[in-house]
């Protein structure tokens, strides 16, 4: 059964513990073991912590360089195991769209539908992500600046839906790299919306000459502490058991056994600037 997320959205904006809200999971579902093991225990850990949980994880991966990097499973499968993590462990759950037609689809079996920040001016994408009712979470492209998301959030609230998250990962810094500008958080905000911290995304060395991506892991616990510092309302934290073998953005991942500790000082810095 699908969380009926939409009813609680205000929840993200000030949650009962006072606590932020994180999005977490693999980069891509890569079997149904895995997508279990790590929800079961971001769950435990975010339960402790009195941290809202969303799950996350790309039924398919459509932006890669290269022909011959892991796209994914299977579109139906990874989607029936989405809706599997949903329902077993309890959490609401997200996803990225890529065209029109993905969206209806998705709707079915997730509660969040993920814009990509490279098509977050996409018209007709954010429009039939609008009108599934599902919430909306926006990720702001690389090559933009917070303010000029108002208008991704007008398309999808003109669409008839106010259920809009939007995410920030950074932007594009010279050819290879990306850099964050803080400023960014509270210019979204100001919009009336739940605003997020992509960490691990904005710690991305995209355009590598070996057509992988690289990363820098070391600095996830700076970039997520100066975003609740700032007042991000939740985290968006790619984790896995074993980043150096993950199918996806293994270079700028979490690894799952580090989380609990990162979330343990995150929760306190919210605390102090309460």
């Amino acid at each position: 059964m699908i969380h009926s997320l939409t009813a609680a959205l205000p929840h993200f904006r000030n949650t009962n513990s006072g606590q932020f809200f994180l999005m977490a999971g693999p980069c891509v579902i890569e079997g149904e073991d895995m997508a279990l093991r790590i929800a079961e225990r971001v769950k435990h850990i975010t339960d402790k912590l009195q941290i809202p949980y969303i799950f996350k994880g790309s039924y398919r991966k459509a932006n890669r360089s290269r022909l011959d990097s892991f796209t994914g499973i299977g579109d139906e499968t990874a989607l029936r195991i989405l809706a599997k993590v949903g329902r077993e462990i309890g959490v609401p759950t997200v996803t990225d769209i890529h065209e029109s037609d993905e969206a209806a689809l998705a709707a079915e079996y997730v509660d969040v539908l993920q814009i990509p920040a490279f098509l977050c001016r996409q018209t007709d994408l954010l429009v039939a992500a609008a009108k599934t009712g599902k919430v909306v979470n926006v990720k702001k492209g690389q090559f933009l600046n917070g303010e000029s998301m108002q208008f991704a959030v007008d398309k999808v609230r003109q669409s008839g839906n106010e259920h809009v998250i939007l995410t920030d990962r950074g932007n594009s810094f010279g050819y290879s790299d990306l850099v964050v500008d803080f400023r960014n958080l509270p210019a979204m905000r100001s919009f009336g919306v739940p605003v997020v911290m992509d960490v691990t995304h904005s710690l991305q060395r995209p355009n590598q000459s070996s057509g992988v991506t690289g990363g820098q892991p070391a600095l996830i616990e700076t970039i997520a502490k100066a975003a609740i510092a700032v007042g991000a309302d939740g985290l968006f934290i790619e984790t896995h058991p074993t980043p150096a073998t993950a199918k996806s953005d293994g270079a700028n991942m979490l690894a799952l056994d580090q989380l609990e500790a990162l979330l343990v000082k995150l929760t306190r810095v919210r605390e102090a600037i309460r």
